[in-house]
């Protein structure tokens, strides 16, 4: 009977993983619908450099090819997924910098909604995040302890990877308008 309990825990935590993944998955593709109306705004506002419009279009491309499956959820695949993923918000941010030489756009209401729309995505991604890895930590933690680690082993359980923060996040952007 335990070791029916244990193995349908470990069930029910390893669901509760994918739901959350399916969050994150939510999240970024909620971005990734948003940017090409704010690609279209700004080219409609702005003597924009083509050169920064292509480097977004190009990472969000990337960034939706970079397909990652639930049950594949190994730190390598989630390694390259956010790689993928942090190209697009620092091809974003350069964007949303450039757009400060332009003061009619900054005073666009679309421009604006859009702006403010981005902003709570990133949000979202981040609390998405936040709740995946704990899922994660929770069913990690669970497999890992004895004696239901032989439960884990026997069932096949294996470890999930979490999102980690990419290289050089702890340094602040630099904002520059030359």
């Amino acid at each position: 009977m335990w070791g029916v309990s244990t193995h349908n825990r470990f069930v029910t935590l390893n669901e509760g993983i994918e739901g959350q993944w399916g969050e994150v998955q939510s999240a970024y593709q909620r971005r990734a619908d948003l940017i090409p109306n704010l690609v279209a705004t700004v080219k409609g506002y702005a003597d924009f450099e083509q050169e920064t419009l292509t480097r977004v279009i190009e990472a969000r491309a990337n960034a939706t090819s970079v397909n990652l499956d639930a049950s594949n959820l190994t730190p390598e695949n989630i390694a390259q997924f956010q790689q993928a993923q942090g190209a697009l918000k620092g091809s974003l941010d350069r964007l949303l910098l450039t757009v400060e030489r332009y003061p009619e756009l900054k005073a666009n209401q679309n421009f604006l909604a859009l702006q403010d729309q981005l902003e709570g995505t990133e949000n979202r991604i981040n609390i998405a995040r936040d709740r995946f890895n704990k899922s994660t930590q929770a069913y990690n933690s669970a497999i890992k302890r004895i004696p239901a680690s032989w439960i884990a082993g026997i069932g096949g359980f294996e470890p999930r990877g979490y999102f980690e923060a990419v290289a050089g996040a702890e340094a602040a952007p630099e904002v520059s308008f030359e």
